[in-house]
């Protein structure tokens, strides 16, 4: 067996050979979980324990499947195709399509991914004669979805009020439509899955004898029902192997529950806890800023990275004036990179929120650097900015048929597809646009087109005004903004739609100069026509092409699972990392940690604060050699521009481990272009040296109101301090002490 075992550490060589009982295993980010999943199945097979069809392994991804299969093939002399390796969906159906008669199933049921789910639901409420404005598809694709992963059918959901109790009818509706059409979508593969297995006892306890060992992978992604399988499989008296990191626990709003791993522990009684601590990635430096923010979080089963490697370089924090400024140093910095021999392909720029790519591609575009972004479009093709972009070209000319056939009926407006093909018939019979034909069609479909026009006719009316509020005024108007927030995820669109109007912001700030009598004018202009230039050709430019030297982007959970040489974590601004929707409201939004008062403010932030903290000990721990970390003092929100305090994952970060790359406070300012001086602003702890005031200090001001303190400087008659008052924003009060506290 020696070959087998080579290469394993005392903690995973521990875990590969331990007796036939339930363990689970700590394995951390970067200790070599795969190595040990793998060899642990080829050490029971190898050794005779057990023979490859009594192995269950579960994965959450189909890479990870094929990845598991390849080392095995590897390590064993036998044909392993035939093992039950798989994720939680692959597994279920190859179950059904074996039992499928006693599943309820036709041999040759089908299955809906989220696009086909959507339009059945769409034609279920069609043919119900029910508003899809009331209860939008997608929305009642999730509520559906979300029942399933719970294990309830529609007869136990509870609904307390009309419109509860019509969404549970439509649920009925839709699982009798899917079982007269023979069709199963993804929630219903485990859901029906489990209740094979749980009716019927001969079938439940032949799988129960086949799969002595069942391993799952990245267990702290399991929700509540995959738990509930698994212990179905378990039941007969199975050794459960659960290989997990409860520090990445990233997913809840997916329904992942984290408390499983804890759960299984107590009801299995496991006896075999194993944690692989030690890191094959990253430096010194970067485990060691990991655990530190890490260990805040109090509801850990807890362990500690280390590793072989050293130090390696220090933690480079920068602090820019704004977020065009930070996006801007970040393509400096890839710039010098680049000078010293790291290709593109192993930089990767992380943020909190897909709407924050936007300025970063901008400065990556203007600069003429490709990139790509991992898991998602860039900002111009996201179909939310399109949709908008769309109406906007139709202020700009409504004769642009490809944006009129895009958004006539989006949102929903009842213009259905007969009335469209009438609309084009039309069209081409008088050899015009189709928003000129409108007038020719009739009835119920010419009256809904007739709302469209006038609804143009708004919105140019709206032309006049500068080009961010136009923006605003049209995905107000439109209804864009209204669909989304009807959404379950509609927030990263909204999002998204905000950023638009940043762009536009940033567009006339860039492109323009004034002229005397106060117009903006430029290279560009800064009118609707020229924005609309500059998002198509943004949107072109610098696509990067398959294995071509690409920077990548991506949000922080899109980069789950990936690493790199260089990584940049942008944004680092408390309300966005972490996110203000995942924690409670705190004053301005941006209260210190420390001045928020009461327990049931901390108890309702606590658990929103720990999956954030999760995310940040993700985003640190995809850096190999160097990580940067950067927040910015104003960012860009609606159009206007907000003030910010750094994270407080920044403050997490020890002092020792870190190199600024701006000067602190004290130790004079820095310049920044098209911003004024300024000097960082000290870490909360901090004590500005003969001001009397304190960093992070609630004051009261008669004008402005509450506030709390985030900069000082002087001391003495010559005290000045920068308060932030909130909603009023940030002020710089040239007071004594004396004074403002009379004030």
């Amino acid at each position: 067996m020696t070959p087998l075992l080579d290469h394993l550490n005392a903690p995973q060589l521990a875990a590969v050979t331990l007796p036939p009982a339930h363990a689970l295993i700590l394995a951390g980010a970067g200790s070599g979980k795969t190595r040990v999943l793998t060899t642990r199945i080829a050490w029971l097979i190898s050794t005779g324990q057990v023979s490859p069809p009594g192995v269950l392994a579960v994965t959450f991804t189909n890479k990870a499947a094929k990845e598991m299969q390849s080392r095995l093939a590897a390590m064993l002399p036998i044909n392993v195709r035939g093992m039950w390796i798989g994720t939680f969906h692959g597994l279920c159906n190859r179950l059904l399509r074996a039992h499928y008669r006693d599943a309820g199933l036709p041999q040759l049921f089908q299955i809906l991914d989220s696009a086909d789910q959507q339009a059945s639901v769409k034609r279920l409420l069609k043919s119900l004669n029910v508003d899809d404005e009331k209860f939008p598809p997608r929305e009642l694709c999730h509520f559906i979805n979300a029942q399933k992963e719970q294990g309830l059918r529609a007869a136990a959901v509870e609904a307390w009020d009309d419109w509860a109790k019509k969404r549970v009818a439509l649920y009925e509706a839709y699982e009798a439509q899917c079982q007269r059409e023979g069709v199963v979508d993804f929630a219903e593969l485990l859901l029906r899955s489990y209740e094979l297995l749980e009716r019927n006892e001969p079938l439940r306890r032949h799988y129960q004898e086949r799969f002595r060992h069942v391993l799952v992978d990245e267990f702290q992604d399991t929700n509540k029902l995959q738990y509930r399988w698994l212990k179905l499989l378990a039941g007969g008296g199975a050794a459960l192997f659960c290989v997990g990191d409860d520090d990445q626990s990233i997913y809840a709003f997916r329904g992942a529950d984290v408390g499983n791993m804890a759960d299984f522990e107590r009801e299995f009684k496991v006896q075999n806890l194993i944690r692989l601590e030690q890191n094959y990635r990253s430096h010194g430096n970067i485990l060691d800023a990991a655990n530190a923010i890490i260990k805040n979080n109090p509801s850990r089963l807890g362990k500690n990275l280390w590793t072989e490697a050293g130090s390696g370089e220090p933690i480079r924090i920068y602090e820019s004036y704004s977020d065009g400024d930070e996006a801007r140093w970040i393509v400096e910095e890839v710039r010098a990179l680049q000078r010293d021999g790291h290709t593109r392909a192993e930089i990767a720029l992380l943020y909190r929120s897909n709407a924050q790519s936007r300025a970063l591609e901008h400065a990556l575009f203007n600069a003429g650097l490709p990139y790509r972004v991992y898991g998602g479009l860039r900002f111009f093709e996201r179909a939310e900015v399109k949709h908008a972009l769309a109406y906007l070209r139709l202020i700009a000319n409504t004769e642009d048929d490809t944006a009129f056939a895009r958004v006539v009926n989006f949102p929903a407006r009842g213009i259905g597809a007969r009335s469209l093909e009438n609309l084009q018939d039309a069209a081409k019979a008088a050899g015009s646009s189709l928003h000129a034909a409108i007038s020719q069609v009739g009835g119920k479909g010419g009256t809904s087109l007739a709302g469209f026009a006038q609804l143009i006719v708004k919105l140019r009316e709206a032309a006049h005004l500068p080009l961010p509020e136009l923006v605003d005024h049209v995905i107000e108007l439109s209804g864009l903004r209204a669909h989304y927030q009807n959404e379950k995820e509609g927030q990263e669109r909204l999002d998204n739609l905000d950023e638009l109007i940043n762009a536009a912001a940033s567009f006339v700030a860039e492109e323009g100069t004034p002229n005397q009598d106060g117009e903006i004018t430029g290279e560009f202009g800064n009118d609707l026509s020229s924005f609309l230039a500059h998002a198509s050709l943004e949107a072109g430019e610098h696509q990067a092409g398959e294995g071509d030297d690409a920077l990548q982007l991506m949000t922080v959970h899109s980069a789950k699972g990936l690493e790199f040489n260089v990584v940049f974590i942008s944004g680092l601004e408390d309300g966005l990392f972490p996110h203000e929707n995942a924690v409670s409201p705190r004053f301005g939004g941006h209260l210190p940690a420390q001045q928020v008062g009461g327990s049931q403010n901390s108890m309702n932030e606590d658990k929103g604060l720990e999956e954030e903290r999760r995310l940040m000990y993700v985003a640190v721990t995809r850096a190999r050699q160097r990580l940067y970390l950067s927040f910015a003092q104003t960012r860009m929100l609606h159009g206007q521009t907000r003030y910010n305090l750094p994270s407080r994952f920044v403050d997490e970060v020890p002092e020792e481990l870190v190199k600024w790359l701006t000067p602190r406070a004290g130790k004079g300012g820095f310049a920044v272009p098209s911003a004024p001086t300024f000097q960082r602003t000290p870490r909360r702890s901090e004590s500005s040296s003969g001001s009397g005031f304190r960093i992070g200090q609630t004051v009261m001001h008669a004008k402005f109101g509450l506030g709390v303190i985030i900069n000082a400087e002087g001391g003495g008659s010559d005290a000045r301090v920068q308060v932030n008052f909130g909603n009023a924003g940030i002020k710089w009060l040239a007071l004594s002490v004396a004074k403002l506290e009379a004030a």
